[in-house]
């Protein structure tokens, strides 16, 4: 039989005047004309100790969505603890592409002026659909035709790049535009692309569940757009 209800365990916000954190951060980026679409990075304007704050009140927020759910958070051994689980996950993993500053960036001049295709690649990279909050899995490859005035980064980097752009709820076409948008202001290559391969968990667990489909996509610019011998090249050497 359950027990009375523990409520002392999870105790609600208890200063009803003061606004949740999050309407303050909104208030912020809207007085400053900044965008906070889902898969928008908002750190510059969080102040220090408010993306704890944010955690807290998700976690409060998540305790209502399982109440209205019916599930028995407060003494179902395996839920006492989901709300802080997932707002945990979201906050400082999931979607901390959002919330967190791009990785630091070592530069390395190009000093051999090196103008010959490189690719790295592939990458894992995991994201989520902004559609029904469910994984996306996947793998991508970059291909980079440096100039003599071409920024060079280590290896690594390209990786913490990938992670940091798609750790945000987004689709996948907009989710490869973000991260050639990011490598090429970086980098300024004579020509980029960027491949994407991944599956889709909201294809996969509901609707029409379907466990084979793969969604591939491209983004060419510069001399991977304009030249076919070389863009041919490029997607010869991948997968």
């Amino acid at each position: 039989m359950p027990t009375k209800n523990q409520n002392s365990r999870y105790p609600r916000q208890t200063n009803s005047t003061a606004p949740p954190i999050s309407a303050t951060i909104r208030k912020r980026l809207i007085q400053a004309g900044k965008r906070f679409y889902a898969n928008d990075n908002i750190a510059e304007y969080l102040k220090p100790g408010e993306l704890d704050a944010l955690r807290i009140e998700v976690e409060h927020r998540m305790r209502d969505v399982l109440d209205s759910l019916v599930i028995d958070i407060n003494n179902d051994h395996n839920t006492i603890d989901t709300a802080k689980r997932i707002a945990k996950m979201y906050v400082n993993e999931l979607f901390k592409g959002r919330y967190q500053p791009a990785p630091s960036m070592t530069h390395f001049p190009n000093i051999s002026a090196l103008n010959e295709l490189m690719i790295v690649g592939p990458i894992t990279v995991r994201s989520t659909c902004s559609h029904h909050l469910c994984p996306i899995m996947g793998r991508v490859w970059v291909g980079v035709l440096p100039s003599a005035d071409s920024e060079l980064i280590g290896l690594s980097k390209y990786a913490r790049l990938c992670t940091w752009v798609m750790n945000r709820p987004q689709i996948q076409e907009e989710a490869v535009m973000a991260l050639a948008n990011e490598l090429e202001q970086r980098i300024q290559p004579t020509g980029l692309a960027v491949v994407m391969e991944a599956t889709h968990y909201c294809m996969h667990w509901r609707g029409v569940k379907d466990n084979q489909s793969v969604m591939t996509n491209s983004v060419m610019r510069g001399a991977m757009l304009d030249n076919p011998s070389l863009r041919r090249e490029f997607l010869s050497l991948i997968k």
